[in-house]
């Protein structure tokens, strides 16, 4: 045992000396080579919808999209200096209906094609994945292994069959809600209606769980993060949010919910999104809403629209940093431990990123950061991928044993929670 004990710590030593002796960068390199850095949400294919309505010969990702006018965040020359090895491609539509509508289960399908055909676009650089093993394999050979996440639970319109089609199509997470709440669970920035999950939402996130999809709680709620939290038999993510302890903002993941997290073995997806990084970004914008409102009362449409115009003009919205987002990381390792952490960037869907962080190239200089704070090289690694990489298999593994034990549900949403009510603000 004692010669176990020498052996190891003199190895221990060996790999701290071997890492002394090379600069941050270096290591950084050496550590994404070994292990594949994954983003947790990107929305370039809302881009090819928006610019180009989804035609991928229009939108040459070989080429420098930073000349675009407004930029995109994503390319591959970028996506390659940033050493992205995988990354969940978000499968997004603006959320119109309390109640959903079968129109959302058609765009989102359009999008998860856009994907597919992306990714047949340009076979060299991008191979889709479905499992922890397939992302391992492609980031082995080279290629960006590149997975589909559902953003809002509206795409499903209400019916565990199409969640259950939503996976077999390759989606492999879903967010439950977006800006608005849903029949069956509350959103951050929309009206509570349930308190948290209806019955029909706990089947929702029980049948993710015999499915083998990750259960997003990104945009929910706190309640429905709890809820979820008690009704998951599988580790959950949240695939792009900060830490509300830092920058208490609706999208962010209070303390007590990333302590359950750490008892869960989910993992935190940090973002960039400059409203959640920095708290006087965010304060910025609650002022220009209390001004806003304020001036509604006061003048006419128009006369508002000009107004606001002056005064973003005279006060610009300050920007965040590398460091700020360094911070959140700081704050989920001591809240939830290191093991909970990962990166979900949010890129081309929020506005220009952080100062250091401005699109997918810089990835390498927030784990260079992270290192100048001490973080070791193994630490690094899980946040950078390690961490996503062991909730997948943990995720896969219990939709195996749960297959074995039950049948897809066939429950419905009129049964578990009621006919729909109205639209909020409808009255009813």
């Amino acid at each position: 045992m004692k010669s176990k004990i020498c052996l190891l710590l003199a190895t221990l030593i060996l790999v701290n000396a071997s890492a002394a002796g090379r600069s941050p960068e270096d290591r950084v390199v050496r550590v994404l080579k070994r292990t594949p850095l994954i983003d947790g949400h990107n929305d370039l294919p809302y881009q090819y919808r928006r610019r180009v309505a989804n035609h991928v010969d229009q939108l040459d990702l070989e080429g420098n999209l930073k000349l675009l006018d407004p930029p995109t965040h994503t390319d591959i020359p970028r996506l390659r200096e940033g050493m992205v090895g995988g990354q969940f491609w978000s499968v997004y539509v603006p959320i119109r209906s309390y109640g959903g509508t079968p129109e959302d289960v058609a765009l989102v399908a359009e999008q998860i094609d856009l994907v597919y055909r992306m990714v047949d676009r340009y076979p060299e650089t991008f191979e889709i994945a479905y499992t922890a093993d397939d992302v391992r394999r492609i980031h082995r050979r080279g290629r960006i292994a590149s997975m589909i996440g559902m953003e809002g639970g509206h795409a499903i319109n209400n019916s565990l069959a199409v969640l259950r089609q939503m996976f077999r199509l390759g989606a492999r997470y879903m967010t439950l809600t977006h800006g608005k709440s849903l029949r069956w669970a509350d959103s951050a920035t929309g009206e509570a209606r349930h308190g948290g999950l209806t019955p029909f939402g706990e089947e929702v996130v029980r049948e993710m769980n015999r499915l083998g999809m990750m259960v997003d709680l990104s945009h929910v709620s706190p309640q429905t993060m709890t809820d979820a939290l008690a009704v998951s038999e599988a580790p959950i993510i949240f695939s792009h949010s900060s830490a509300f302890g830092v920058v208490p903002h609706d999208r962010n993941v209070p303390d007590d919910v990333l302590r359950s997290v750490a008892d869960n073995g989910g993992v935190v997806m940090v973002t960039f999104y400059p409203t959640y990084v920095s708290e006087q970004r965010r304060l910025h914008f609650v002022r220009a809403g209390e001004l806003t409102a304020q001036w509604n009362q006061e003048m006419g449409e128009e006369q508002v629209a000009a107004r606001m115009a002056e005064w973003w003009q005279a006060n610009p919205a300050p920007s965040p940093t590398l460091s700020q987002v360094a911070d959140h990381i700081d704050h989920i390792r001591a809240t939830a431990g290191v093991s909970h952490i990962g990166l979900g960037g949010d890129y081309d869907g929020m506005p220009p990123g952080p100062v250091g962080l401005e699109d997918v190239s810089t990835y390498p200089a927030l784990l260079v950061e992270l290192l100048r704070r001490g973080y070791s090289d193994r630490e690094i690694g899980m946040i950078a991928g390690g961490n996503v990489l062991r909730v997948m298999e943990a995720v896969e593994a219990v939709a195996r044993k749960l297959q074995r034990e039950r049948l897809p549900s066939d429950a419905l949403i009129d049964e578990l929670d009621g006919p729909v009510g109205p639209e909020p603000g409808q009255g009813g």
